[in-house]
């Protein structure tokens, strides 16, 4: 059974940056996309970045041009860099990987942002 393992979070201030990582413990194929997740406390897990099997990248409203989304192949990681992060940004984000034939959730990693 492939894992996901997220890392990089961490409590910085408004203003701040940080970088989470996600690798695979194994190989997956048939991989559609890799994504990147978060919930904050009392709300719904939504959906923050996306990268398509080809390269295609989607950002919700809320962080599009402030995160980026990338992958390393060779490594089986993706990468979400989040800069000018907010208060607002404050949540667990967990990473996905939907394939084919399975949707893989990592544990999640707690991003704090206060001052």
């Amino acid at each position: 059974q492939v894992q996901l393992v997220e890392s990089g979070g961490g409590l910085v201030q408004p203003g701040g940056s940080l970088r989470l990582s996600c690798a695979a413990s194994g190989g997956i194929t048939e991989i559609i996309s890799r994504g990147w997740y978060r919930q904050a406390p009392g709300k719904q897990r939504e959906l923050v970045a996306r990268i398509t099997s080809i390269g295609s990248t989607y950002y919700v409203d809320d962080v599009a041009g402030r995160f980026t989304i990338s992958r390393d192949n060779d490594k089986n990681t993706v990468y979400l860099q989040m800069n000018s992060l907010k208060p607002e940004d404050t949540a667990v984000y967990y990473c996905n990987v939907v394939a084919i034939s399975v949707t893989i959730w990592g544990q999640g990693t707690q991003v704090t942002v206060s001052s």
